[in-house]
C-alpha cells in the first residue's frame, strides 16, 4: 500500500466517504462528502468502489507527497493541479511516481476538490463511515502537514 505524505492542506482538508446514513436517531448526522457525485467520480476514475474514502479539500491548497507509486483523480472544483510542477488534468486519472508531489490550487470555479486514490484513504471506520464530520467529532481529525 501506497503511503501518503501531507506537505500543506490549505483552509481545511479532510478524509471523506458517501457518510453515516441511518443513525439521525442517534443524533448523528450523515455527514460524508459535500459533492457526492463528484467523490464518486473519482473513484471509479481509480477502480474503486464509488464509497471509499478520498480526501475532500476545501478551497485548495493541499499537497502531499507519495512513497511509492499511486494512481489518483481529482474531480469537483476547478482549479490548477500539478503533479510534480507540471500541470494534470482534472477528471481523469493521473500516475503519481513514487515520490511524486501533487499539488491542488484555489480553484476558480467552485470550492471542494475530491482526491481519489486507487484503494482508497485507510482510516478507520466510525459508524460505517471513515469521514470526518468536524461539527460532531467524528471520524478521523482534519488533515494537517505532517
Amino acid at each position: 500500500m501506497t503511503g501518503l505524505q501531507i506537505l500543506a492542506t490549505g483552509p481545511l482538508a479532510t478524509v471523506q466517504d458517501l457518510g453515516r446514513p441511518g443513525h439521525a436517531h442517534l443524533g448523528v448526522p450523515r455527514s460524508g462528502a459535500a459533492d457526492r457525485g463528484a467523490l464518486r467520480l473519482a473513484n471509479r476514475l481509480v477502480g474503486n468502489f464509488e464509497g471509499t474514502a478520498g480526501i475532500e479539500v476545501t478551497l485548495g491548497g493541499l499537497r502531499l507527497r507519495t512513497d511509492g507509486r499511486a494512481l489518483v483523480a481529482v474531480t469537483g472544483a476547478v482549479g490548477a493541479v500539478m503533479v510534480n510542477g507540471r500541470p494534470v488534468g482534472t477528471g481523469a486519472r493521473t500516475e503519481l511516481p513514487a515520490g511524486g508531489e501533487l499539488s491542488i490550487g484555489t480553484p476558480v470555479t467552485g470550492c471542494r476538490s475530491y482526491l481519489a486514490v486507487r484503494g482508497g484513504i485507510d482510516v478507520p471506520a466510525v459508524l460505517g463511515s471513515r469521514s470526518t464530520d468536524v461539527l460532531a467529532g467524528l471520524g478521523p481529525p482534519p488533515l494537517a502537514a505532517g
